[in-house]
């Protein structure tokens, strides 16, 4: 409340505030309409529109007013830019609501209809699905989309992508290898503390909860390595957490951590830590698929040195050509320079003098991440901030290598069958 005068009030402002999403995104569009309502007693109307963005509140704010356009009653305005952000937040399903006024010199604009649309709406294009009616006194008026060029789609962001056409599909990898130590030990980086999840939940759960969002049936395949599997002892990189070959899926976050604790109590950790039969058991999946409608993330978490150095680096440059990506957590007090140099952030990481065509890679180092504090809640937010910053960027990327761009019709749904043995 201000106070002008001394003990008088001069009115109420209200602040409210709502988070900026990360969308970068520009969108040129241009509407028409056809037989507004006529409010002009010695012409016809002189009609323009005000766009609004709705807010988190359920209340509403302009974002664009187009010129005037004098005299008409199918007014064709003019081509607009305007930042996706602006218009939604980024948030591709938000309500956007159009008013329609007749401009008066004096400023009382008469209202003449609304109607209501989202940008997901909009992205279809030209077509019947974007011809509006007017909502007011007079029924039968309507406006159309003209315009929503293709070029933006050609620029366009992550959300676009999963909001359309692509879907996400989530694999775990987890190091089952004796350098962990003794699971039944409170010094293993396994050991299942009652009161406390180990780093290799805390990473899992971290990342895993932001992703699993993107993965329409929420079923993960969760693989291990480096262990002896019963009843032989035979030594496995590559096998299921559930002990089911045929269909490695768990259900949820919560299922893959079930998975990898009976997994603890069945295997017996062994060695060497060997990357790239995970690393080529996901690219046989993204090799499938190549056309944009499906996009794989591994997650690997491991404590150590990689064993199978010239055979994951050759993985990667093969993987880096498909719509796939990687995420190496490392725990442990261990040295990491493998795994930075696997990152490529730096240098692209090659194979036999072939350059990985993308950078699909991002590593971090799980003890730069525990809160002195003890507040794991705010430092696994971080992790898994960090660690998912680059999918974006990498799915774009090979969107863009292969000329790809959203397709506006939604994607069968894609469960790939694990039908080759895994070893």
């Amino acid at each position: 409340t201000f106070i002008g005068i001394p003990g008088k009030k001069c009115g109420t402002i209200i602040l409210s505030a709502e988070e900026l999403g990360n969308c970068r995104d520009y969108t040129t569009m241009q509407f028409c309409a056809n037989k507004l309502d006529k409010k002009d007693f010695f012409g016809k109307s002189d009609p323009f529109m005000v766009f609004y963005r709705s807010n988190e509140d359920g209340t509403f704010t302009i974002c664009h007013k187009t010129e005037v356009m004098k005299n008409t009653l199918n007014p064709v305005w003019q081509p607009f830019s305007i930042p996706v952000r602006a218009l939604c937040n980024g948030d591709y399903d938000r309500t956007i609501k159009v008013e329609v006024y007749d401009w008066d010199r004096d400023g009382s604009h008469d209202f003449i209809g609304e109607f209501t649309t989202s940008y997901k709406e909009l992205c279809r294009g030209q077509s019947q699905l974007n011809v509006y009616e007017v909502s007011g006194d007079k029924d039968s008026q309507y406006c159309y989309l003209l315009r929503f060029p293709a070029a933006l789609l050609l620029t366009a962001s992550f959300p676009l992508f999963i909001c359309f056409s692509t879907q996400i599909h989530f694999t775990v990898a987890i190091d089952f290898t004796a350098s962990n130590g003794n699971p039944s030990q409170s010094t293993s980086l396994h050991y299942m503390n009652p009161y406390q999840m180990n780093a290799y939940a805390m990473a899992l759960k971290a990342v895993g909860e932001i992703i699993q969002d993107y993965d329409s049936d929420k079923m993960f395949p969760a693989l291990g390595f480096g262990a002896k599997l019963p009843p032989d002892g035979r030594v496995s990189h590559e096998f299921p957490l559930n002990g089911n070959i045929e269909n490695p899926y768990c259900n949820g976050m919560q299922g893959i951590l079930e998975a990898y604790h009976q997994s603890l109590k069945t295997v017996q950790l062994y060695g060497p830590t060997n990357f790239a039969p995970v690393v080529n058991h996901v690219a046989r999946y993204a090799a499938a698929v190549q056309d944009g409608s499906q996009y794989f993330v591994l997650l690997i978490i491991t404590d150590g040195v990689i064993s199978d150095m010239a055979q994951t680096k050759e993985a990667i440059v093969n993987a880096a050509k498909l719509p796939m990506s990687i995420i190496i957590v490392g725990v442990g007090q261990a040295e990491f320079d493998a795994m930075v140099e696997l990152d490529g952030d730096d240098v692209r990481i090659s194979s036999r003098g072939k350059l990985a065509e993308r950078d699909i890679v991002q590593f971090v180092p799980f003890r730069d991440y525990m809160d002195r504090t003890g507040n794991h809640v705010l430092s696994m937010a971080r992790l898994a901030k960090d660690v998912l910053a680059e999918i974006p960027d990498q799915l774009i990327s090979y969107m863009k290598s292969r000329g790809i761009k959203p397709n506006t019709d939604p994607p069968p749904a894609y469960s790939p069958a694990y039908s080759h043995v895994l070893c």
